[in-house]
């Protein structure tokens, strides 16, 4: 039984992925797929990469995802699936750069600056 393993960044959040032959369930952390994203935006987000080479009812995705929130988890599994599609079929390499699935999101939260309040945000001016 083939089984195609892959990691997924995005943010703070490491999607750890394990993409087996099936019917097209996905478990997350040991919950199902609905359960651990109820977003139903973020849903169609993590299938993106799955839905764009047809291979949605060829695959069960289990994963393992830590750190980071909801928003950035969902984009690390994308990410991780988008890889793990790549090992299992290197043909679909050009659908999935096509579609930005093989590219790592980069945009990270941006430090807080010294006599700053925020990143960018200043103290309010004061002319006299």
């Amino acid at each position: 039984m083939a089984e195609y393993k892959a990691t997924g960044k995005r943010k703070s959040s490491i999607a750890r992925v394990v993409l087996m032959p099936g019917d097209g369930r996905i478990t997350v952390n040991s919950r199902t797929f609905d359960e651990f994203f109820p977003r139903p935006r973020l849903r169609t987000e993590v299938r993106m990469p799955l839905v764009t080479t047809g291979t949605e009812k060829r695959f069960d995705v289990v994963a393992n995802i830590s750190g980071g929130g909801v928003g950035g988890q969902a984009g690390a599994l994308k990410h991780g699936i988008a890889r793990a599609l790549l090992q299992a079929d290197d043909s679909l390499r050009k659908e999935l750069r096509v579609g930005g699935f093989l590219t790592r999101d980069s945009r990270v939260k941006e430090r807080k600056k010294a006599g700053l309040k925020s990143a960018r945000k200043r103290p309010q001016f004061s002319k006299r």
